[in-house]
């Protein structure tokens, strides 16, 4: 049994959930009475399920970014949600997309092999009709086409640069990535870049836009993870964030503290008097203090004793000169 729904498939499924057809809890106890998978020994799954795990984080995280992303472009609310996380041949990818749809063959220094991103034809008709000022689509309304003229696929060009600027703002807390759109197909069948057998990770996004629903999917070689699975483990993710984390804050903590003003006093001595002799107190009278005028004085940061000092003039001002620092355990 294939494991990827065709489009027409898809589209059937959708129509039999609107019309109420088809109960999704009823689907839901049918699966969970039916535990049991099929397995295909000819292509035994590659990643692990903690590294699936991990994928499906990078691409949740994927999914906002690109939302924010195509909001601004189309400037229209357009919602992605990651649907699934699954590990297909190259061949079943191929037959489970339409023809024509839209496809961006890419690659990903320092990832090994060719990436794809499809977006599904539905979606790239709304968005260029809304960049070309065009209204709101009813789902029933939107055009199909048989084929994409070359100012259509430019405008698809930058909705895919976008989504591939997305990619690697996803990928930032793994490693850093570039992606480089490397061309565009709309024809599935003539896409050659891995062979049929080869396994792919497929990852599928719903994409939502004036309730119109629809798809994108990001098929990835497992080429593409050999040199790197090591950094798929949720726990060196973790560990790496954690330092990342540690670093710059101790920088930004660093960095506020020596722009923080502090207050800087100098004690020149102290004496207690009552408060009549206080009021009483004129012009040219002399209050003795508890200090000799060869001990250096004291001077506080924020009401804290940290060095001794002596007075003087710098430049026609009063000023002191740091004699000796004190260290905090030392009585004065």
């Amino acid at each position: 049994m294939k494991q990827v729904l065709s489009q027409q498939e898809i589209d059937s499924l959708l129509n039999a959930l609107n019309t109420g057809e088809i109960d999704p809890t009823e689907i839901k106890e049918e699966e969970e009475k039916n535990k049991v998978r099929s397995y295909d020994f000819r292509r035994p799954i590659k990643l692990s399920k903690e590294y699936i795990n991990t994928l499906h984080m990078i691409f949740e995280n994927f999914a906002k970014i690109s939302s924010n992303i195509l909001s601004t472009q189309v400037r229209t609310n357009i919602n992605l949600s990651l649907g699934a996380v699954e590990q297909i041949s190259f061949d079943e990818f191929v037959h489970s997309i339409p023809n024509p749809t839209i496809m961006g063959i890419f690659h990903c220094e320092p990832l090994n092999g060719n990436q794809i991103l499809e977006i599904n034809p539905h979606f790239g008709i709304q968005v260029i009709e809304l960049l070309c000022g065009g209204a709101e689509s009813k789902p029933d309304k939107v055009s199909k086409k048989e084929k994409f003229t070359d100012i259509e696929l430019g405008i698809i060009e930058d909705l895919v640069v976008n989504l591939l600027k997305a990619f690697k703002s996803s990928w930032s807390e793994i490693m850093e990535l570039d992606p480089v759109l490397d061309n565009l197909e709309t024809n599935p069948q003539l896409v050659q870049t891995m062979s049929p057998n080869e396994p792919v990770i497929l990852i599928s996004f719903g994409v939502e836009i004036f309730n119109n629903k629809s798809f994108i999917n990001i098929c990835i070689p497992y080429v593409s993870f050999e040199n790197i699975t090591d950094k798929l483990s949720i726990k060196s993710w973790f560990d790496m964030g954690k330092s990342n984390d540690e670093s710059r804050y101790k920088e930004q903590i660093t960095e506020r503290l020596v722009t923080t003003e502090v207050d800087l006093t100098v004690e020149m001595g102290k004496t207690i008097i009552t408060v009549d002799d206080f009021l009483h107190l004129e012009t040219g009278d002399i209050v003795q203090l508890d200090m000799k005028t060869d001990k250096p004085m004291k001077m506080y940061v924020e009401d804290k004793v940290h060095y001794l000092v002596q007075p003087g003039r710098h430049k026609d001002k009063l000023a002191v000169q740091v004699l000796q620092y004190v260290e905090e355990d030392v009585e004065i």
